[in-house]
């Protein structure tokens, strides 16, 4: 894949998203996670980021570590969580569905 190519397919994810799902691009700095490859790293495809006003996550290509997600996302829901308890696991999902859109 080229970095141009990359550009063309995150501008048309973008288009994609703020019709199916626009909670996702309307949202104050949408962050972007993706790796260190040449496509995504390279001149072109930053400029095109600042220009869709994306933040990035970057995160190294095959790293053992503990995925950024996982971190970013842990660390926040966890405080939420701590001395809840739920019987029910749809009651987790709906707790952590209302958490995450409240931060929206």
């Amino acid at each position: 894949m080229t970095a141009d190519r990359y550009c063309k397919e995150e501008e048309e994810m973008r288009k994609k998203l703020s019709v199916l799902k626009p909670a996702l691009v309307n949202k104050r700095d949408p962050i972007l996670l993706h790796d260190n490859a040449k496509p995504h790293v390279s001149k072109t495809t930053v400029q095109k980021l600042k220009e869709l006003e994306c933040e990035t996550l970057a995160h190294p290509a095959y790293s053992p570590d503990l995925s950024p997600t996982d971190y970013h996302l842990f660390k926040e829901v966890e405080p939420h969580l701590r001395q809840k308890k739920f019987t029910k696991s749809d009651d987790l999902k709906n707790d952590i569905l209302e958490f995450l859109n409240s931060r929206n």
